[in-house]
């Protein structure tokens, strides 16, 4: 009884709030970047492309991780450059046979769980922490760059 009460009461909540940005007079703006979402349609040549390109402004980053006052904007540059490189290796490794599938999704599994405890390094301010997670990203990104 609680567990449906708590349902209804959530779905009455999520009505009320489309209601409301249904019926506001100002335009609401959405900005969605599509880029960020893996795009099917890219061909590997695009993504062979954009890898090192996109490796590059991961490892940039350092100079944002340096210093306490700079960690929020390091924090949206890894984001942005994590997720176009996240892209790019997807498909890259999508192309690959079948026998090379396996460790290139290993190594990429371990570059973002790395970078995703520098991110959260960098959010708890902690410049040791973030030091360190930076090299784990830098050792995993040589690792998997050096395989494709």
């Amino acid at each position: 009884m609680v567990l449906q009460s708590t349902q209804t009461s959530r779905r009455r909540a999520l009505q009320t709030i489309a209601i409301a940005l249904a019926t506001t007079a100002a335009p609401v703006k959405a900005e969605i970047d599509f880029r960020l979402m893996t795009t099917p349609d890219q061909t590997l040549e695009e993504a062979e492309d954009g890898i090192k390109f996109h490796a590059q402004s991961l490892l940039q980053v350092k100079d944002l991780l340096l210093e306490v006052e700079t960690l929020r904007e390091a924090q949206k540059a890894l984001r942005k450059s994590s997720s176009y490189l996240k892209q790019d290796m997807y498909t890259i490794i999508n192309s690959k046979p079948g026998n090379e599938r396996t460790l290139l999704r290993k190594l990429y599994f371990n570059l973002f769980n790395s970078v995703t405890r520098l991110d959260y390094a960098a959010r708890d301010n902690d410049l040791v922490l973030v030091n360190e997670c930076y090299d784990n990203v830098v050792v995993a990104l040589n690792n998997i760059m050096s395989k494709i």
